[in-house]
């Protein structure tokens, strides 16, 4: 996997979680949530891949944040983002969200994908 650094002058780091939410520039996503270095919104969950290939081209890893747990993701939704060029890193949400912050302040091409806690 290669990783690129850029610069996101307007990036925004996740704020905040808890049990159904996440927060990003003081704006709390009720629900899955998909964040990006240049948008944050609701995300379909699991079985929405259509958001996350929309990402393909524009980053070079997808922070999978499973929950309050770590868990292993579809086999298929794996496959379909790594064979578009998207690395898929699953995790639960908490280090997702941690691991999203920390890359991003690297200015690397990340995005996470954050199903809730509880």
């Amino acid at each position: 996997m290669r990783l690129t650094e850029i610069s996101y002058a307007e990036a925004r780091p996740i704020d905040g979680y808890g049990p159904g939410f996440f927060r990003v520039n003081d704006h709390v996503l009720r629900g899955p949530a998909l964040i990006t270095p240049w948008d944050a919104g609701p995300w379909g969950g699991l079985g929405d891949t259509e958001s996350l290939l929309d990402l393909t081209g524009r980053i070079d890893v997808l922070l999978l944040g499973m929950g309050a747990e770590i868990a292993w993701p579809p086999r298929a939704l794996r496959e379909t983002l790594e064979a578009a060029g998207i690395g898929v890193e699953p995790m639960s949400s908490p280090a997702a969200c941690r691991t999203y912050n920390f890359l991003l302040s690297e200015g690397r091409r990340i995005s996470a994908a954050l199903l809730p806690l509880g």
